[in-house]
């Protein structure tokens, strides 16, 4: 039986991120499911899990493709799939940890949101830089990927991300866009991870969708 391609968003962006991909995994005769996780709120992992697999069809494998900080949620989402996920691929993004629950920030990044947030709210990720720009493939696409971003809790950095054990078993697949990754990708090598690199900026996916489609395809 066919996989399923189960593609997350980033929880601080929104499922356009994707779009591209989606498209041409379909296009290519896959079957796709891309989640909102846009209004998800604490506590965020189970909430996350369980917007991600919603409207998957039942009885189908599933190949869970994770984007940036979507990556340390992969194991509630392989938890709540209670044994369809046939693999997963990371898509530069962030790594469980190998063992007890992932931390979605340092402490010394925590301090720093927390000066982002007097309110308790974090700006939307875009505003958060100078010029993101360069990471889109063109102005409208920026617009679309800007406008459906949340405005998270700092809780969101301050929840522990539970690790359930039995999601490493799983084949794993690393897919290395841009040099601030770079680190993370050499920690998926020392898990025995294959890993693609696909030269680019944090939303590859955006700017050479037919490159990532085929990494994933791959997989």
């Amino acid at each position: 039986m066919e996989a399923v391609y189960l593609l997350v968003h980033s929880p601080l962006m929104g499922p356009a991120t994707w779009a591209p991909v989606a498209a041409r995994l379909r296009a290519a005769g896959a079957a796709v499911a891309v989640p909102s996780l846009t209004g998800v709120r604490p506590p965020f992992a189970p909430g996350i899990a369980a917007a991600a697999t919603a409207a998957l069809p039942p009885g189908r494998p599933v190949v869970v493709v994770a984007h940036s900080s979507a990556g340390l949620f992969v194991p509630v989402i392989v938890e709540r799939l209670a044994g369809a996920a046939a693999a997963a691929v990371f898509a530069e993004a962030a790594l469980p940890a190998r063992d007890g629950p992932s931390r979605p920030a340092t402490p010394e990044r925590l301090a720093q949101l927390r000066a982002m947030a007097p309110d308790g709210v974090l700006p939307r990720w875009t505003d958060w830089w100078d010029d993101v720009a360069p990471l889109f493939p063109d102005a409208a696409t920026q617009r679309v990927v800007t406008d459906e971003q949340p405005r998270l809790p700092l809780s969101y950095y301050e929840q522990p991300v539970p690790n359930p054990p039995g999601w490493a078993g799983l084949p794993c697949r690393y897919l290395l866009f841009s040099p601030s990754y770079e680190r993370v990708a050499a920690d998926a090598r020392e898990r025995g991870w294959p890993v693609v690199h696909l030269p680019g900026g944090h939303f590859h996916q955006l700017v050479d969708p037919g490159a990532v489609t085929a990494a994933i395809l791959a997989a």
